[in-house]
């Protein structure tokens, strides 16, 4: 950075520590500790999700496997059925990954170094430095979504951050801003900031404790970081769901492929039109039900669901699981809620 800049930010190490330790959120039920399973945890299912939501799976994580080498005891399908409804199924798979890491490589302890975490499976470097920091004091920075946000603000950062050499930039600038002391509490402190006062689109700059030393705020509109150009071109998909129930109550499930959208995850029999699905039971009365909307990531999935109950024979392949069981499998949000409300 500018000398002129780091000069005019000496004191925004201290000002954010000062206000986490006041004004930040310290009762998280992974806060107050220096336990990395822990931690790790939560840092991988606060990715892209809201904490409220989070709260109750990652007790019920905790509750199931205390510890990481539990988890790393348990099956995939057991871990993505306790994710099911979270999201980003990705993080699952590398969750599991990471912790049959965690317990045959490093014999049930995480590595104490961000550099050491970054080698596991689904650690990038911002969750790494965020465990390295939280639970063992290294003086390292994170740059997820929040603190991206909040520093490009800060610095008036006018890079481009769809280009890696931006993020790279963004990436030292964080690195020199880092006090020299109570690393754990200022990184705390930039998350707060970005999840509470610095949102997307209406900062509340008149609550923000750096508001004196941001320099987007100085400009009049702070809303202009960050800076990225790249747009997400939105697609859309369209499936037909045949659900097939016994007159016993079990239904017919099919396990996603271990690649793609939904991976690993259960659902009904999944067709690409609707003359397929009907063609897999030509000789059965099949009900429509209402379609449904279902956005990711990218792209926008339209699922329509044709239903029949007494089927017995001549199926589709599958597995045949009592209503009373589904929960023991991973089924995707939409699914759930599908067979809970019909």
């Amino acid at each position: 950075m500018p000398e002129a800049l780091i000069a005019d930010l000496a004191d925004f190490g201290k000002t954010v520590v000062a206000w986490q330790r006041r004004h930040g959120r310290n009762t998280l039920p992974w806060q107050n500790t220096r336990d990395p399973y822990r931690v790790w945890l939560s840092e991988v299912m606060l990715q892209q999700t809201q904490v409220v939501t989070v709260l109750g799976y990652y007790e019920r994580f905790l509750a199931r496997w205390p510890k990481v080498t539990d988890l790393a005891a348990a099956s995939l399908d057991e871990v993505l059925a306790q994710w099911a409804g979270l999201g980003y199924y990705s993080r699952a798979r590398n969750l599991h990954a990471c912790a049959r890491a965690v317990a045959e490589l490093h014999g049930g302890e995480f590595p104490r170094t961000a550099a050491g975490l970054q080698t596991l499976p689904g650690i990038g470097r911002s969750t790494a430095a965020a465990i390295a920091a939280f639970c063992f004091g290294e003086r390292v920075a994170i740059l997820d979504g929040n603190v991206k946000r909040v520093l490009s603000r800060v610095l008036a950062f006018r890079g481009d951050l769809a280009s890696s050499v931006a993020e790279k930039k963004l990436w030292d600038h964080a690195t020199a801003l880092l006090p020299e002391r109570d690393v754990d509490r200022y990184t705390q402190g930039l998350m707060d900031l970005g999840a509470t006062v610095c949102s997307a689109r209406s900062p509340n700059c008149l609550l923000c404790p750096v508001q004196p030393l941001c320099h987007g705020q100085q400009e009049g509109d702070p809303t202009r970081y960050p800076v990225k150009t790249r747009k997400l071109k939105r697609g859309r998909r369209e499936n037909w769901w045949l659900w097939l129930e016994k007159s016993g109550g079990q239904v017919l499930l099919q396990q996603r492929p271990a690649t793609g959208v939904w991976a690993g995850l259960w659902t009904l029999p999944m067709f690409d039109d609707e003359a397929s699905a009907r063609a897999a039971l030509p000789a059965a009365s099949l009900e429509t039900l209402p379609r449904i909307q279902h956005a990711l990531t990218h792209f926008d999935w339209v699922l329509h669901t044709l239903r029949t109950t007494g089927a017995a024979t001549d199926t589709p392949a599958g597995t045949w699981v009592a209503r009373e069981n589904l929960a023991d499998y991973a089924l995707p949000a939409p699914l759930k809620k599908l067979i809970e409300e019909s």
